[in-house]
């Protein structure tokens, strides 16, 4: 492909994706030959009505490239089953290279900076167009005059993802938008006009803190961004911020003309502002400590810091209303929820798919986060699925499991580990479902058990202490890691939050473990079966997470001292303690592949990393000791067991790992628990 359309002369690629592909271009049929960018949409089929919406958004382009800070179209047309986009070549930089990690600018930047975007956003919400993907790579810094530029608008990636289905309806195979900078309105498949507002409220976030938006933690009971302790700026330009990136759209500026006035009031003079602005910090962060109330030891420190910084009972008081509000309107909004969930259920359950939808529709007008809307459900579907108790019948099944014996040879001139194998037996409960998902449950009996490793152990972290005692009520667990055939049923079933993708796997096969899959879809495919079981399905804790993998021992693996790799799926170049090297497969492997452990239970060891639903804590101090779910402000989660590209010793019964809840890698997965 050297020349499109008789004309474009191909130069070199400037980026591509997965349903697009930009390259540099001259135009041969201009007298100056100048350059220009040239965009290749690789749809899926082009169907005459994917045709037709191409047509429409290139007129759309056209009107929005009279703007002078957008490219202008200069040209589309089809090709060789291509669709493609030629737009005005804007020499410069992306603000990726200006709004680095670790490097916070100056608030002057940042303040010029909204101003410019918010102007030319302002044009195109005018038009009734989202971009849907503001982010610093998509805003572009003329060389000659340092103008900022709009480009690579979301509907242009769209058209590159979309399917025509027999109706001859046509939908989008992906969400638009890129993780930190697309609020959950968009996440969940419906952008507004505020979504692009908390976009650039995000990338304007990043300039001044440094700190990438999926990184900063959010309120843990109202899931609001925590950053102004970050970084000290003037209130007037802080609150416009806040307001942009408020986590429900209805309390955001509407639209990017809003935002851009308010950014243009003058702010409102204060009394004293830097002795309030310290107080509103000081209570705040008191606030989430104490999760939406103020303990007596906070009134009293809040109370010196008052006298300290010279404010009125009057002053202060109206600091804590303005504090405490959020966490009031939202702990309201979760009351109110699960009330009428409560109704639901007892008037129209099951649900049809109008119901469904409605409550789909409900739960983001409420501004819900996904965690709270799975626990009130926790609580709520055990009345819904009282008849279907019944049905839990467990069997008894027989397993293998496997201990790992050290043996000397004669004279102690030769060492080995052999493997025993041990018969065992327990009880299992089959959830046939009815688009011919098999989930098998083993049975899981409480007791009770030393939670992280005791300070001799090989390669531990200080992370796995203290060690402390944990009791666990019995469950049910998942009998291996979810299946990539179990990932593709559920994804078919009715959405409850956000999409799944059903072909989510870097490694391909039905009886691997799915992997590629974020904290969030984990806890979606969990709604999806609890919603269609009436089973409280959900992930489990880290504590039964650990209690399931141990099952009953006290070594670093549940088949002893050491691991092999004949009986699990790890980086085999490495071995642990007096342990053997062994076979490295570089990639994951049909799960029961390897003998289970004590309890049944397969894959516990290697494979992909699991999902557990606690937050992120960097030690067990204060850590419940009921085996409950143990969360905190960050937007970390946990990860559990190692996995086929991770060395042994990271592969531990206690070894605890982390990562951002929306990331996805192609050695982590999950699975599910019950009860």
């Amino acid at each position: 492909m050297n020349t499109l359309a008789g004309r474009y002369e191909i130069i070199r690629q400037l980026g591509g994706g997965g349903f697009a592909v930009t390259f540099l271009a001259r135009d041969n049929l201009q007298p100056s030959r100048p350059l220009c960018v040239v965009k290749q949409l690789r749809p899926n089929q082009t169907h005459p009505r994917v045709v037709e919406f191409f047509e429409k958004e290139a007129a759309i382009l056209e009107k929005l490239g009279q703007h002078p800070q957008i490219p202008r179209l200069l040209a589309h047309f089809s090709e060789r089953e291509n669709l493609y986009i030629v737009q005005e070549f804007i020499e410069g930089q992306d603000l990726s290279q200006e709004i680095i990690p670790g490097k916070p600018l100056s608030e002057d930047y940042a303040t010029k900076l909204l101003q410019d975007i918010l102007e030319v956003l302002s044009f195109i919400h005018s038009k009734g167009v989202v971009h849907r993907d503001i982010k610093p790579q998509n805003l572009m810094r003329r060389h000659r005059d340092g103008q900022i530029f709009l480009i690579d608008f979301g509907a242009v990636k769209e058209l590159g993802s979309l399917i025509v289905n027999s109706q001859g309806e046509v939908y989008t195979s992906v969400v638009i938008g890129t993780s930190g900078y697309m609020p959950s309105e968009q996440k969940n498949g419906r952008p507004c006009l505020g979504s692009d507002v908390y976009a650039v409220g995000m990338t304007v976030i990043q300039a001044l803190t440094g700190v990438v938006p999926s990184q900063l933690q959010e309120d843990p009971l109202t899931g609001e961004i925590i950053w102004r302790s970050k970084v000290q700026v003037n209130d007037h330009l802080a609150e416009v911020l806040t307001q942009m990136v408020r986590r429900h759209f209805s309390l955001r500026y509407s639209q990017a003309l809003e935002a851009l006035e308010a950014l243009r009031l003058p702010p409102t003079i204060l009394l004293n502002p830097s002795a309030k602005q310290i107080y509103f910090q000081e209570a705040r962060s008191r606030a989430q400590q104490g999760q939406g109330t103020f303990s007596i030891f906070a009134l009293k420190i809040l109370e010196s810091k008052q006298i300290e910084l010279g404010l009125s009972q009057e002053e202060a008081e109206e600091i804590h209303e303005k504090v405490l509000q959020p966490y009031r309107e939202y702990q309201q909004k979760l009351q109110e929820y699960e009330q009428a969930l409560i109704d639901a259920v007892k008037h129209q359950y099951p649900f049809n798919t109008t119901t469904q939808k409605d409550l789909q529709d409900y739960q983001q007008y409420l501004g819900l986060r996904q965690e709270d809307i799975a626990a009130i459900e926790l609580k709520v579907f055990p009345q819904k699925s009282q008849q279907r108790k019944e049905q839990i019948q467990t069997e008894i099944f027989e397993f293998e499991f496997a201990t790992l014996t050290y043996k000397s040879g004669f004279l102690d001139t030769t060492k080995t580990w052999e493997i025993n194998r041990i018969r065992g037996v327990s009880k299992l409960f089959i959830d046939n479902l009815n688009n011919g998902l098999v989930l098998e449950m083993v049975a899981i009996p409480g007791g009770q058990f030393m939670m992280g490793s005791p300070r001799d152990e090989i390669e531990r972290y200080n992370s796995e202490s203290p060690q402390h005692l944990v009791t666990i009520q019995p469950f049910f667990m998942g009998k291996y890691p979810v299946t990539q055939s179990q990932w593709k049923a559920v994804a078919a079933l009715e959405r409850v939050n956000i999409q799944l993708n059903p072909e989510a796997s870097h490694f391909k096969g039905a009886n691997r473990p799915v992997e590629q899959v974020s904290w969030d879809e984990a806890m979606e495919f969990c709604a999806r079966l609890a919603q269609e079981t009436g089973k409280p399905y959900r992930l489990p804790t880290e504590a039964e997470w650990e209690y399931a993998c141990r099952a009953g021992t006290t070594t670093p693996f549940c088949f002893g001292e050491t691991i092999t790799t004949d009986l699990a799926n790890y980086n085999g170049k490495y071995c642990y303690g007096a342990g053997p090297k062994g076979e490295y497969r570089g990639q994951t492997t049909d799960v029961g592949t390897f003998p289970a452990n004590p309890f049944g239970l397969y894959d516990m060891h290697g494979n992909t990393w699991e999902w557990c639903q606690d937050s992120w804590h960097k030690n067990y101090k204060g850590a419940p000791a009921d085996g409950s779910v143990w969360m905190s402000d960050n937007h970390t989660r946990l990860l559990r067991g190692g996995s086929w590209n991770i060395n042994p010793w990271n592969c531990r019964s206690a070894v605890r790992n982390c990562n951002a809840r929306d990331n996805k890698y192609i050695n982590v997965g999950f699975r599910v628990v019950l009860g």
